[in-house]
């Protein structure tokens, strides 16, 4: 759609008097409404300051653009406004404002309103443009400004088009991201992209790591694109497929199968996405036509990825303060300090938990009753396994909640997320939460506590063993995150760290060995890959297992094998030697924590394992031709 067929001339304010951000957005949306482009003003504004609540449209260089999406507006419309003497509209740049472009798509214009920022976007970075903008003085001048500027655009893209070889490379996109948003993420975006240039396909792969999103694809790219790949493990934004092939896979799948998934996408080999069914639609809840567990995990890990945080800046200060006892007594400050802001963090963990699962399913409406659900969870000793039920519980009665309010008139839609979406989502958890699942849960989790403090030696070896092996099958997939969430889960609720030592210790073994076999089988490996082994040893020492991933991949079955040899072996020596950590991660350096003779037992089991995988990895491998 062209921004002229968009930018009517008779709701053009050449003189907009506001002073202030608010005023401004009141004047521009009266006259909206008085034009009926808008039909509920109320419900059109709170949308708009709902994104202004995120970050401020004001893009700086005297623009702004603020947009809303909503079922408030009757037909998609962008009101230009010009302000002589400039708003203080809160711009990025700090500057005032001249030029406004508010923005209004009604709720199923699908990516209208993406589409036209994008193209927006692009003209005003033009400031010849804007300076003719700011020099114009009537809606028809105006008009005349943006139908000369897209006939110009259209007429280079044209001449582009028509330059371009018949021979021209397909095109593809990707989105990559896992809940931690670390190795996984940027592994996966690594392999689309030489599997891509093996292949002869361009590809564009959009990374939500753990520092946000990065290489975010345009509207223009999607609509480019002959297919689109998703390779995750927790939610992504879904909505601006619309319409397109869609491969949606596990975060694994992009770094082990990267040639599978870009033959399939050039293709086209992959199901239709359908926004409107996949996105939680507030009129029928349908979910994405996914397999039961793929959602569940989905949801699991998107709580995960949220409280990850929390555990491990939570986690190492209470070890730090642990330290700080040691030396200085319980009653120093330091002690007091450190314990006081770790334990505080870690209050979050089953709140952050089952708020996040609950928006995962049922998207915002759902968090408020999810952190509740994990609240409660906590207050009851339901533990970590009652926070999350009552994840799960919260996001699929707030999908229920949805369902109810389906059919209530369109004058009313403004009270859903605001009244009607946070009581009866809250009531509902509330009522299961205090009668049901906070007292059963409690007793599971006194019963299981009390099952893990009777555990014999032997019994203790062995679930030792099953959760460092665990940790290397699939070096964090879902194996390897079951078995770290379940160690969390006890972490939390009792401070007992014994098993946080057989997971931490399983998830280090893998890449030490494989640095360990790379540095002294030499023949076994290319240069590359002995250069890349040399890293695997600091990411082994800081628990990061993903570092074993490339050769994972590789020579899955004799890396997968060793590996998963040696960390049970170092799993099960951390129960038989009674060796507990003080933090949920950190590797060696919260091990010192722990005091000198726990960390010389642990370090010994690490290099028992370690020792015992790389050879049989060295041993078990072919030599390198």
């Amino acid at each position: 759609m062209r921004i002229i067929d968009l930018l009517r001339k008779d709701i053009m304010i050449m003189d907009l008097k506001a002073q202030d951000k608010s005023s401004a957005i009141d004047e521009m949306v009266s006259r909206l409404e008085a034009k009926q482009v808008v039909n509920d003003a109320g419900t059109f504004k709170e949308e708009i300051l709902k994104r202004e609540a995120q970050t401020s449209t004001g893009l700086g260089d005297g623009i702004a653009m603020p947009h809303a999406k909503t079922d408030a507006v009757t037909e998609p419309t962008v009101l230009f406004a010009k302000s002589t003497s400039g708003v203080d509209y809160e711009a990025l740049d700090g500057q005032p404002s001249y030029l406004f472009f508010m923005i209004a798509v009604p709720d199923g214009a699908n990516d209208t309103h993406l589409q036209t920022l994008a193209a927006l976007s692009r003209m005003l970075i033009d400031k010849d443009f804007v300076e003719q903008l700011k020099q114009a003085a009537t809606p028809d001048e105006v008009h005349a400004l943006f139908q000369r500027e897209e006939s110009e655009r259209e007429s280079e893209e044209n001449q582009e088009e028509n330059g371009k070889e018949e021979t021209e490379k397909p095109f593809v996109v990707a989105v990559t991201a896992c809940p931690t948003g670390i190795a996984h993420t940027y592994m996966a975006e690594d392999s689309l992209k030489k599997q891509a240039d093996k292949m002869d396909v361009a590809i564009r792969v959009e990374t939500n790591g753990s520092d946000g999103t990065k290489n975010a694809l345009t509207s223009e790219e999607i609509k480019k694109a002959v297919g689109v790949i998703i390779a995750a493990d927790k939610n992504v934004e879904m909505a601006r497929f619309d319409r397109k092939p869609v491969l949606e896979r596990p975060v694994s799948d992009g770094i082990n199968k990267a040639e599978e998934l870009i033959t399939k996408a050039v293709n086209q080999d992959a199901p239709i996405f359908h926004a409107e069914e996949a996105t939680g639609d507030e009129d029928n809840g349908a979910k994405q036509s996914k397999s039961v567990w793929r959602k569940i995990y989905k949801d699991l890990m998107n709580g995960v990825s949220f409280m990850l945080p929390f555990v491990v800046g939570g986690g190492i200060l209470m070890a730090i303060s642990f330290l700080f006892e040691g030396f200085l007594g319980e009653d120093s400050e330091l002690f007091v300090f450190f314990n006081t802001v770790g334990e505080n963090a870690f209050n979050f963990l089953i709140p952050i938990l089952a708020g996040f699962i609950a928006m995962s399913i049922a998207d915002r409406p759902g968090l408020m009753p999810g952190l509740v659900a994990g609240l409660m969870a906590v207050n009851s000793d339901a533990g970590f396994l009652g926070g999350l039920v009552g994840g799960f519980l919260a996001g699929y009665l707030v999908v229920f909640v949805k369902w109810l309010f389906r059919n209530i008139p369109k004058s009313l839609n403004g009270l859903k997320s605001i009244l009607l979406y946070p009581i009866a989502g809250l009531l509902l958890i509330g009522l299961s939460m205090y009668f049901v699942i906070g007292s059963v849960f409690s007793m599971i989790n006194t019963a299981m506590m009390t099952f893990l403090e009777n555990l014999g030696t032997g019994n203790a070896v062995l679930v030792g063993a099953l959760l460092g092996g665990m940790m290397a099958i699939d070096m964090g997939g879902p194996f390897n995150k079951a078995a770290y969430t379940f160690s969390i889960g006890l972490f939390s609720d009792t401070g007992d760290g014994s098993l946080m030592a057989a997971v931490m210790i399983g998830g280090m073994v893998p890449p030490i060995a494989i640095a360990l076999a790379s540095t002294f089988f030499k023949n076994k490996f290319t240069e590359e890959e002995r250069q890349s082994g040399l890293t695997n040893y600091i990411m082994g020492l800081t628990f990061i297992t993903e570092g074993a991933i490339p050769f994972a991949a590789a020579d899955p079955v004799r890396v997968i094998g060793s590996s998963v040899i040696g960390a049970a072996i170092a799993g099960g020596l951390t129960q038989l030697w009674a060796i507990s950590v003080p933090a949920p991660h950190g590797g060696v350096f919260v091990i010192g924590l722990t005091g000198l003779m726990p960390a010389l037992y642990f370090l010994l089991a690490l290099l028992i394992g370690s020792v015992i995988s790389g050879l049989v990895l060295g041993l078990w491998k072919k030599p390198k031709v």
